[in-house]
């Protein structure tokens, strides 16, 4: 009895998730839609989400003040912009 119900609960189990596949796919989809609609949207969605300045927590120190210490970079060899130094960096 359990080996012929195992086929009708694994086809189940497949719809199950594939609607819910689908449910989130259609979320994200019609989600962007709705922003290339509306410019006010389109505009703020490219800038910071909450409006703040937003500092890593790794360039903070134990008070939760920027560090003075030099960071380690990592440049690519397919990178064409040129190095900037800490002196020229814009703040």
């Amino acid at each position: 009895m359990l080996s012929s119900l195992f086929p009708f609960l694994y086809g189940f189990a497949v719809l199950v998730l594939l609607w819910q596949a689908f449910r989130v796919i259609g979320r994200g989809f019609w989600s962007e839609q709705g922003l290339s609609s509306s410019p006010a949207k389109q505009a703020n969605s490219k800038g910071d989400r909450t409006g703040q300045l937003t500092i890593h927590p790794e360039l903070l120190d134990q008070d939760g003040r920027i560090t003075d210490e030099e960071l380690l970079t990592v440049r690519f060899s397919e990178d064409i912009d040129p190095p900037q130094s800490a002196e020229t960096s814009a703040e």
